[in-house]
């Protein structure tokens, strides 16, 4: 019988919120939640103790980092030296080349990184294993006031705020773009990780006032076939910016690590 794995959560926002509740309640079998890590004191909000990132790293064999990009370059090299294993949501982080390098090559913990709002990553990472692809364009579409940025300029906010059908705020590769959305292109980064290649994808970021659900359409295409993905999810209510069902996104990819059988891999 597999041990229990003892889980430290980073981040009590939208997605902590929903992956913690789910351990508490001893809904991922083999799992326990030890710890809470966060910047702001949550008092009696935390199921678990809260815990500075050291405590955690010598209480837990897992981290779960539900807190943004800023956690993985700080700390994931840490995380894993320290031995311990590593879940990451906040896949944009890994748009830096040298870190993503760094991080699969850091141990002995073991890095992982969760699918988040889109599907089909498993079949393009074992179809890259057949030579690579040709072309792969990733078209994200959400609401106009989830993607403003500071970067933008007067003009195109106005073009954003005044629409009344779909904008095209961005478009470029997945070395890019997801730079200048950091809390809403993480799928972005997370079809270049499957795909093995930054370059390679082409991501168009379009603002749709009429998008009430968060829409992304992944196309590839290479000398061995032809594949689509289409997903359009609700936006979470407490952070527009993702998708409601990311945190259940991780909270498969941590049942996984725990062991649950009957999952598909």
């Amino acid at each position: 019988m597999n041990a229990i794995r003892k889980v430290g959560l980073v981040g009590w926002g939208a997605i902590g919120r929903v992956v913690g509740t789910a351990l508490t309640e001893h809904r991922v079998p083999g799992a326990e939640l030890v710890c809470v890590v966060d910047n702001r004191p949550l008092g009696e909000a935390a199921p678990a103790p809260q815990l500075s990132f050291d405590e955690a790293l010598e209480r837990c064999d897992l981290i779960v980092e539900a807190a943004g990009q800023g956690v993985v370059r700080e700390w994931g090299e840490r995380v894993l030296a320290a031995g311990t294993d590593l879940l990451i949501a906040s896949t944009g982080a890994l748009t830096d080349e040298a870190l993503a390098e760094r991080l699969l090559a850091a141990g002995p913990g073991r890095v992982y990184f969760t699918g988040g709002a889109v599907g089909g990553l498993d079949l393009l990472q074992a179809v890259r294993a057949l030579g690579p692809l040709d072309e792969v364009r990733l078209t994200t579409t959400k609401l106009p006031a989830t993607l403003e940025q500071p970067w933008m300029d007067a003009e195109l906010l106005a073009r954003m705020r005044t629409a009344t059908g779909p904008v095209e705020v961005l478009s470029g590769t997945a070395r890019d773009v997801p730079v200048k959305f950091p809390k809403s292109t993480n799928v972005a980064a997370s079809v270049a990780l499957a795909v093995g290649d930054l370059d390679t994808v082409r991501v168009q970021v379009v603002a749709d006032p009429g998008a009430h659900h968060t829409r992304h359409v992944v196309e590839a295409s290479g000398a061995h076939g032809a594949y689509r993905f289409e997903v359009a999810h609700l936006p979470d209510p407490d952070n527009p910016a993702t998708s409601q069902v990311v945190p259940y996104a991780v909270l498969r990819s941590l049942a996984a690590l725990a062991g649950r059988t009957g999952q598909i891999l």
